[in-house]
């Protein structure tokens, strides 16, 4: 399948979703919090959670969670580690850190990357999931609204275009 059909069949997908815009907005919201969290593997299936506890849109967690992706997971570590470091107050100077960057960098595979994570210090762990969860908490808070206007607006569209249909269905009946 070429790429534009297949760019264009997600596209209709996603503009087909029935929830109302809050639950879709709620959902990219938490996918988008989801995939700042260094959990590598782990991104939907805790976006999938969370939607579900939170009453939100699966198939948008799950969307949202392309925010990480293997192009900008270098970038989006590296300021999860300095931030979580900045507010712990650690060096700059860590090596298990720069052996971290180096396996991201090099692209190492997911579990060897989640193992180094897991099994460097607690101190580089914490200043991760802190770092995540406040990169998290900054991103998705304006894009539950940005979200919410664009689901709002395609709702609008979706329904003056299924009011015309019915218009003209009732209109070559008589």
């Amino acid at each position: 399948m070429k790429f534009e059909r297949l760019t264009k069949y997600y596209f209709l997908r996603v503009m087909r979703l029935k929830e109302e815009p809050h639950e879709l907005a709620l959902g990219m919201a938490i996918g988008i919090f989801s995939g700042m969290l260094p959990i590598l593997p782990f991104h939907i299936a805790l976006a999938v959670a969370l939607a579900l506890f939170l009453k939100a849109s699966k198939v948008t967690a799950a969307i949202g969670c392309l925010a990480s992706n293997p192009f900008n997971w270098y970038i989006l570590y590296l300021l999860n580690y300095r931030i979580g470091a900045f507010i712990l107050r650690f060096s700059e100077d860590n090596k298990g850190f720069s052996s971290l960057m180096e396996s991201l960098r090099t692209i190492e595979g997911h579990w060897e990357l989640i193992l180094k994570i897991v099994f460097s210090s607690g101190n580089i762990l914490a200043a991760f999931i802190i770092g995540g969860i406040i990169m998290g908490t900054i991103a998705s808070i304006p894009s539950y609204f940005i979200f919410l206007k664009l689901f709002s607006v395609i709702k609008i569209w979706r329904d003056k275009r299924k009011d015309r249909k019915n218009a003209r269905i009732k209109k070559s009946k008589q």
